[in-house]
């Protein structure tokens, strides 16, 4: 099995794969969060932070691309190339409104005629030498209706994709319900790509439950269940669960590392409160004690919260 590590806004970025590669060495592709490109062929400060090969040493890297305008993608493919990667993934999952609005996204699904248009003219542009560059799709299965995804994987089919990641919600489930199990299932018989799955993979047990439903499934990525519970592949693999002493190092060594890239006291905490907002669901009775660190505006607070967790509170069950 090959483990994938999804790509989350304002969460996996640079500084988190550092750490996470660091202490744990388990997952065998990166994906950055989106790259939204910019009118003329430059980057924004923010995206090029988050590829520079200096912040991704030593570790398999994706850049992921959210755009609708088929120049537009393959000209950041191009400065993407000048940087050393040879695999750039398109952004058609996520569900976002403000995304969606503008037709990026999973928004960009509600027009299959354009989008066929757009890897039409990608691949002409970039397909001539198919090692230059590969190109992946993370997806979700429609916006409205499970029914559309025959339709967009029609298409998906006509082109020469690296690999289909499929998370499959619709675009008006968020992340609420189920994924669609059925639908996955017919798309792995017709996909002729290889197929990733993506979505709701929060224990070793749902691993297991999904892999007996899914025995030919070779890839898949995880987000959210490896945020909240950073050990999840190990457990996975040897059934081991995590300590909370390594927990306490993830947490201190992200805190460090926020710290140092950021420049900023407030700017680091943003960042661990988004990251408590997954790590603070796998302890029992730390309300109390999760509620401070929403709270803490200076470092001592935080840091005082914290350790009120890691002292009081116990690991939930797997």
């Amino acid at each position: 099995m090959r483990f994938y590590l999804a790509p989350m806004e304002e969460v996996t970025g640079y500084v988190y794969r550092a750490v996470y590669h660091a202490l744990f060495d388990d997952i065998d592709k990166y994906v950055t969060p989106f790259i939204t490109p910019a009118q003329k062929r430059v980057l924004k400060t923010r995206d090029r932070k988050e590829i520079e090969p200096e912040h991704n040493q030593g570790i398999r890297v994706v850049p992921q691309i959210l755009t609708n305008d088929a120049g537009q993608f393959t000209d950041t493919c191009g400065l993407l190339l000048e940087l050393g990667y040879r695999e750039v993934n398109l952004n058609l999952g996520c569900p976002s409104a403000t995304v969606v609005r503008k037709g990026r996204g999973s928004g960009f699904l509600a027009d299959p005629d354009r989008l066929d248009r757009f890897f039409e003219e990608v691949f002409e542009t970039l397909g001539k030498d198919r090692a230059l560059v590969n190109i992946s799709v993370k997806t979700r299965i429609g916006l409205e209706l499970p029914e559309e995804f025959e339709d967009i994987l029609k298409i998906y089919n006509r082109y020469p994709f690296s690999e289909i990641i499929i998370h499959p919600r619709l675009q008006k489930d968020y992340y609420n319900n189920t994924p669609d199990l059925d639908v996955f299932s017919d798309a792995l018989k017709q996909c002729i790509h290889p197929v990733c799955y993506n979505g709701d993979i929060f224990t070793g047990k749902q691993y297991e439950d999904f892999i007996k439903k899914f025995p030919a499934v070779e890839r898949i990525m995880l987000g959210r269940g490896i945020v909240a519970n950073p050990g999840l592949v190990r457990e996975i693999r040897t059934g081991e669960r995590i300590s909370k002493e390594a927990l306490k190092e993830y947490h201190d060594a992200l805190y460090a590392g926020y710290r140092e890239a950021l420049g900023s006291e407030k700017d680091a905490l943003f960042k661990m409160k988004e990251l408590w907002s997954y790590l603070g669901k796998g302890f029992q009775d730390a309300e109390k004690y999760l509620k401070k660190i929403r709270k803490a505006n200076r470092q001592e607070a935080y840091v005082s919260a914290v350790n009120q967790v890691f002292d009081n509170c116990g690991l939930g069950p797997g």
